[in-house]
């Protein structure tokens, strides 16, 4: 440990975001981050503590405490400190394929569970990450480096997303051969159509997808599997197939007036725009047109926030969001203590913007939509909305939401969209295999383990889990890898 006493004598200091006034005018990524010499003193700030929660990658009462990847954060903080960059790199890279990614997009777990963060502000651990990959692509570190030696092993792997991802890079370092097929004409799956570009631009997707063409795998986009290829061509052409195809089934709202014009899965939004905008700088106006509108979101967590900084950059009129649980604490309730992940009140960077750009914050709590309202000519133009409260259910006896008798509020809107979470595994994708789906319809396997019922076929990420983490569908894609690499050749040095 270089600075026993660094978490004494230096405060946390992060990036600073550019103004929500100015940010909103474009679809940049908007944080200015530390000089280097001010990001070390950063480092200094890692306790080494005897117990490094932010590396365990626990679950506590339900909840994952600490990095999933079980990234060496004490080594690479000190080494920080000590402005050993490349070793830094080094480290950090035995564990997460994709720092670039992981360091803007991940939630931070790491610092969550920091043990500096018990009594005072937690490591700046992630903005660390960053300026040690950063610092790697400037200075070569990062460049290319192909397996000397090949297997003659065939994989294919179905998905571009954070896990598919994942499982390319750890098979082809082991030297088997890769091909990587996506459905979408631009490869990186949910990092690529499903999160903005104002947190992940897509050069930054696309810079790390180039190394791993130079590192030998192959990309074949625009091939949608079970549809325009059959999955017999894979199997037959393949050694071993991972199937990393997401949870992209969107959960649907059935209320009232569903049929009625202007309501849109915000996933199919989100994609809608960046598509646009990386197609043409959004000149072909092929996204959905929220200029001038009101518009109402269906659903919080990131997809939510994400529309609300979305629709703000494309001129609606309004925002508001409807969440159907009650507002987080402020702060951490005596029932949930560290290191448990703490359940408070977030107000992420599309809420700001709207309090920048509106007055006031766009969610509507414990609330839930009773009724689409329609124009005569079915376009969608107000929603009505009801209050929530828990009630014990006599049946089962259970807690359960019940609606608020007179508490009904009717909103103008004429665009909504439906971030309420995803279902599962689209079907054709699964039947076109033949895999087996649990109750959750994900694809199933024994516990801990990624080989479906199929023979020859394996899953990874969200298809596998449901709905997750980028970091986690990381994990997800790595830990595959090693299984499948073990069925190629009898054990593995993953």
């Amino acid at each position: 440990m270089g600075k026993p006493t660094g978490f004494l004598e230096y405060d946390r200091v992060t990036s600073t975001a550019e103004e929500p006034e100015q940010r909103i005018k474009h679809f940049n990524e908007f944080h200015k981050h530390l000089p280097k010499e001010e990001q070390q003193k950063q480092g200094a700030r890692c306790m080494e503590c005897g117990v490094p929660f932010c590396q365990a990658g626990m679950t506590i009462a339900g909840m994952t405490s600490g990095c999933p990847l079980n990234n060496l954060v004490p080594e690479w903080n000190d080494l920080v400190y000590t402005g050993n960059w490349e070793r830094a790199y080094n480290r950090l890279k035995k564990t997460n394929n994709f720092p670039e990614f992981t360091s803007r997009v991940c939630p931070a777990l790491c610092e969550n569970a920091c043990t500096c963060g018990l009594y005072g502000d937690p490591v700046a651990t992630k903005e660390n990450e960053y300026a040690i990959i950063e610092y790697a692509y400037e200075n070569g570190f990062a460049a290319a480096k192909p397996p000397k030696v090949r297997t003659g092993k065939t994989v294919a792997v179905v998905g571009s997303g954070p896990s598919g991802l994942a499982v390319a890079d750890q098979l082809n370092k082991r030297g088997h051969s890769v091909t990587v097929f996506e459905r979408s004409d631009r490869v990186g799956g949910l990092l690529m159509y499903g999160i903005p570009n104002m947190k992940l631009e897509k050069h930054i997707i696309e810079r790390k997808v180039n190394i791993m063409k130079e590192e030998g795998i192959t990309f074949v986009t625009n091939a949608d599997i079970g549809k325009d290829i059959k999955s017999k061509k894979l199997l037959d052409e393949f050694d071993r197939v991972v199937l990393c195809c997401g949870s992209s089934n969107p959960r649907d709202i059935n209320a009232t007036g569903r049929d009625a014009k202007g309501i849109y899965f915000a996933v199919d939004f989100l994609k809608g725009v960046t598509k646009s905008l990386l197609d043409s700088d959004l000149a072909d106006n092929t996204f959905v047109p929220v200029k001038g509108k009101d518009v109402v979101i269906i659903g919080g967590g990131d997809t939510g926030n994400d529309c609300v900084g979305t629709s703000i950059r494309l001129g609606a009129k309004s925002v508001t969001q409807i969440e159907m649980m009650p507002k987080a604490p402020d702060k951490r309730a005596e029932n949930n203590p560290w290191p448990e992940w703490p359940k408070i009140c977030k107000t992420d960077y599309g809420q700001e913007e709207a309090i920048a750009r509106f007055g006031h914050d766009p969610r509507i709590y414990e609330s839930t939509v009773k009724e689409f309202v329609k124009d005569k000519n079915g376009n969608l133009m107000a929603v009505k909305i009801v209050k929530l409260a828990w009630e014990k259910d006599a049946e089962s006896g259970r807690m359960v939401m019940k609606e608020v008798a007179g508490s009904e509020k009717t909103l103008n809107a004429q665009i909504v969209l439906i971030a309420a979470g995803f279902l599962g595994t689209q079907k054709y994708v699964a039947d076109a295999f033949k895999v087996e789906l649990d109750a959750r319809t994900n694809v199933k396997t024994q516990p801990d383990k990624f080989k479906t019922n199929v023979d020859r076929v394996f899953t990874a990420g969200d298809m596998h889990t449901g709905q997750s983490l980028v970091v986690k569908a990381i994990r997800q894609g790595r830990d595959c890898a090693r299984e499948v690499d073990e069925s190629l050749m009898g054990y593995s040095q993953l």
